[in-house]
């Protein structure tokens, strides 16, 4: 049982997200997160939020359910938030999908460790900005076991859109829905993108995400990689440079 004084602390860190025809979305944070970055230490705002999928939202309620929700079983997305996100006149955002090898290993198979913490540092040059880390990402959305088989198909000389199609799935299967309801409740003003996606920038605007242009994040380029971002610009369509801007 939860003591009135941690429920009363937790709560006060508790935000329900709400939108018609939609589960409830429980966010909660600020944690004051140090991160060491570049050098040197930087603190950023951590946030994390969890689908109310068959859970309470009453908040209370919603506590006391943990004990027994098993949430160690499926990971849930957060966002490192830095400066007055919620003010400041420009922002940066990068959307990040989860990569298990890049990300926490280092593999050099991609270059998603480096976005990870490139953008980290652009947002903190910007004085504003915010980093999501989506969990259900994986693999372009089919999941780390299924991409250790992709894995497996790259090895022998098929490219990512090959391999993620050979295993019956379409080249992307994420969603940023709960992201955009996230951001939502953090900001207001439109905000500048960081990616080479044209795929990501169309589908955040169709979510209802204002974007007012975008920022291009390439490097950490290897031969272990090459043929990988090649493919990114051949067959996804990623942006090479910063040409193509935003309107709403």
């Amino acid at each position: 049982m939860i003591s009135d004084k941690v429920r009363d602390i937790l709560i006060d860190r508790m935000i329900i997200l709400k939108q018609e025809n939609k589960k409830d979305i429980c966010l909660v944070g600020p944690v004051n997160l140090p991160v060491q970055l570049d050098g040197k230490t930087v603190t950023f705002q951590w946030y994390t939020w969890l689908l109310l999928d068959g859970m309470p939202s009453d908040k209370e309620k919603l506590l006391e359910s943990l004990l027994t929700a098993d949430l160690a079983d499926a990971q849930q997305s957060s966002v490192l938030v830095y400066g007055d996100f919620k003010q400041a006149e420009e922002a940066y955002i990068r959307m990040h999908s989860i990569c298990h090898t890049g990300d926490i290993f280092g593999s050099q198979r991609c270059d998603c460790g480096y976005q990870l913490r490139q953008s980290m540092e652009m947002i903190v040059g910007k004085g504003s900005g915010a980093l999501f880390y989506l969990a259900n990402h994986e693999g372009r959305g089919i999941g780390l076991f299924t991409k250790s088989l992709a894995y497996i198909l790259q090895q022998e000389g098929y490219d990512t859109v090959e391999a993620n199609n050979a295993l019956g799935f379409p080249d992307d299967l994420r969603s940023y829905e709960e992201a955009i309801r996230v951001i939502k409740g953090l900001r207001k003003s439109p905000v500048t993108l960081i990616t080479n996606n044209p795929k990501k920038i169309a589908a955040l605007k169709a979510a209802g995400l204002t974007i007012h242009d975008h920022l291009p994040l390439w490097g950490g380029e290897s031969e272990y990689n090459s043929f990988y971002l090649a493919t990114k610009v051949e067959k996804s369509g990623h942006i090479l440079n910063n040409e193509v801007s935003i309107t709403n």
